[in-house]
């Protein structure tokens, strides 16, 4: 019995998903960089070091909040206070990305279209039922 692939010669034979993965690895991948991200960051960062480097002096009063059981406290405290929260939500915040001037226009003219298509929709079966329920009811 003779093989189908060698039967044909021209035939071109399709990579493996493996095969495609490897080549795809070995090809240096490019990192997008978000430039509101970037943005952002910088003025928390540089606030962040100017408050650590204001509070350098006061690291001898703080030694005291490293013993456990106020550690502790410290924990409860923040969880009835929600400071993680806070910090979890400032982190997702900053990798928004916003819409540009001409994408919020498109998208704010589609918001209106869609209210109007469908506020006419809405009218238009109300008017409708409100007609055959007339009808309906009143004879």
């Amino acid at each position: 019995m003779a093989d189908k692939k060698s039967a044909d010669p021209k035939a071109k034979r399709s990579q493996t998903v493996r095969e495609r993965s490897q080549t795809d690895s070995k090809a240096p991948k490019q990192r997008r960089v978000q430039q509101t991200a970037k943005t952002v960051t910088k003025p928390v960062t540089a606030a962040s070091r100017g408050a650590k480097k204001a509070l350098k002096p006061l690291s001898p009063i703080l030694k005291p909040f490293k013993i456990r059981p106020v550690r502790f406290i410290g924990r409860m405290l923040a969880k009835i206070l929600l400071i993680n929260y806070f910090i979890s939500s400032w982190r997702e915040l900053r990798q928004v990305t916003w819409p540009n001037r001409k994408e919020t226009a498109k998208l704010t003219v589609a918001v209106f279209m869609f209210a109007v298509v469908f506020g006419s929709i809405i009218a238009l079966t109300d008017y409708g039922l409100d007609k055959l329920f007339r009808k309906i009811l009143l004879s």
